[in-house]
């Protein structure tokens, strides 16, 4: 996917929040994006390939592969990413909206007028509609608000599928394996573990501050709504 479109996305939908919120999107994509994409793509790679068993029998190693490893990690990372980043552009789904009814009903305004200088200030409030920042408050309030509760429910989510799933952010050095068809006990050896467990550790730190930014900017939210 392209993620240079996807943070043109939410920049433009970011332009609305608060500092938290500009804090929470730095984060997200130099500690999250930058290093998915530059480093653990790279350490990762081919894993299934560097996955060895003390084997010959045919079908044994890639079944151990699936019965340890049923979800690869940059996978489940991209997908948490896109998850996390969906809410947002609903907040840019919503200020889309309303410069739309906003520029029409601009249009509607300035066509009973004429001539050069009537056209030449109508284009320059249709450019300053594009880059206006809205307010939170009323259905922006809202919008934005349910964005930070669905972002923190899918950030626990697959938090919680990561260390379920692998049980732990540790990488295994050795595990045994008995499912069938392997002939009896076998023992298989992950490639790179020590340096798979820095980066899933990473990831797992990065993905709970921004959990943090979340409910802060959320607590920020409620208890400024509740003081107007």
């Amino acid at each position: 996917m392209s993620w240079p479109a996807l943070y043109a996305q939410l920049v433009g939908a970011n332009r609305h929040a608060t500092s938290l919120g500009k804090i929470w999107l730095s984060v997200l994509f130099i500690f999250r994006v930058m290093v998915l994409v530059v480093a653990a793509e790279s350490v990762w790679g081919d894993e299934q390939t560097d996955f060895t068993c003390n084997t010959l029998q045919p079908g044994c190693e890639n079944v151990c592969y699936d019965h340890f490893f049923p979800v690869s990690h940059i996978r489940l990372w991209c997908l948490q990413l896109i998850f996390v980043s969906t809410p947002t552009l609903l907040v840019a789904t919503y200020v889309a909206y309303r410069n739309h009814n906003d520029k029409k009903r601009l249009l509607q305004r300035g066509s009973g007028g004429a001539g050069f200088l009537s056209n030449k200030g109508q284009e320059t409030q249709l450019e300053s509609l594009k880059r206006r920042r809205l307010p939170l408050a009323g259905a922006l309030w809202w919008t934005y608000a349910s964005s930070l509760v669905f972002r923190l429910l899918f950030e626990g989510g697959f938090m919680y599928a990561l260390y379920t799933v692998y049980d732990g952010f540790n990488m295994p050095r050795l595990v045994q394996c008995d499912q069938w068809p392997c002939p009896n006990l076998v023992d298989c050896f992950n490639s790179r573990p020590t340096e798979k467990t820095i980066f899933t550790v990473f990831m797992a730190t990065a993905s709970s501050i921004c959990i943090v930014l979340n409910m802060a900017e959320l607590a920020y939210l409620i208890a400024k709504a509740l003081r107007r």
